[in-house]
């Protein structure tokens, strides 16, 4: 197996100095490549923490995160923006869309940071908008979309610099029932097809119900983790 993110007895306390809240207390994870796994838990249990410790977006009290054998730990702040840049890809609950760009330009603009052609670019947020079903809204601004529409497009952006996973934070907690049915059915299509990796932050029972993979945590520690290879 070709392991893609793992986490080393990650601790996560906040306010040290103060009243110490332990977010994360010792977590050890491996993803696996082309897993479809879902992070569980009740509010508190240290599900977004630990979504933001695997992306570099957080770092450990303690502990240690490889993405691809990189112990992104060790970067940098500087190293490790290039390092999401290149190797993460985001999906957040609030879609996060520049809302001046049309969906094109939110879908190219990683790639354009990356410095990657104009045609390779184009070429991209084509395939990739007629992936996610919208295909013919490239030059939609995000107020002149569906909130599911708005996180499709989100997923194409996430999708655009051929990253090593997915994270996906609460994605489908802004979408009706169609939309998030829609939205899983898109990246259940990408992970199958295409390998991709995608790891969830949820507490939709819909996506726990398409999980491959579902990782339970409690008070910041991992107290079940059940594989559903046929789902």
């Amino acid at each position: 197996m070709n392991t893609v993110i793992r986490t080393s007895d990650v601790h996560k306390i906040y306010n040290e100095t103060q009243v110490p809240v332990h977010a994360l207390n010792g977590v050890n994870l491996d993803i696996e490549k082309g897993e479809f796994t879902a992070i569980v838990g009740p509010s508190g249990s240290g599900k977004s923490t630990l979504l933001n410790i695997i992306g570099g977006l957080d770092r450990p009290t303690k502990g240690g995160v490889e993405v691809g054998g990189q112990n992104i730990s060790k970067l940098t702040d500087n190293q490790l923006i290039d390092f999401r840049k290149d190797n993460i890809g985001f999906v957040f609950q609030a879609y996060n869309l520049i809302p001046v760009l049309t969906a094109k330009e939110n879908v190219e603009f990683v790639m354009l940071l990356q410095k990657r052609s104009k045609e390779e670019r184009d070429a991209r947020v084509k395939e990739l908008m007629e992936a996610v079903g919208l295909g013919d809204r490239l030059h939609n601004r995000p107020a002149e979309l569906s909130g599911g529409q708005q996180q499709r497009v989100a997923v194409a952006r996430a999708l655009a610099p051929k990253p090593t996973f997915i994270l996906a934070d609460e994605p489908t907690a802004n979408l009706d029932s169609k939309s998030t049915k829609d939205l899983l059915d898109i990246m259940a299509r990408l992970n199958k097809e295409e390998d991709i990796t995608f790891v969830f932050s949820t507490h939709d029972q819909r996506v726990i119900d398409r999980a491959r993979r579902v990782v339970t945590l409690e008070d910041g520690v991992i107290v079940s983790d059940e594989r559903r290879e046929n789902n």
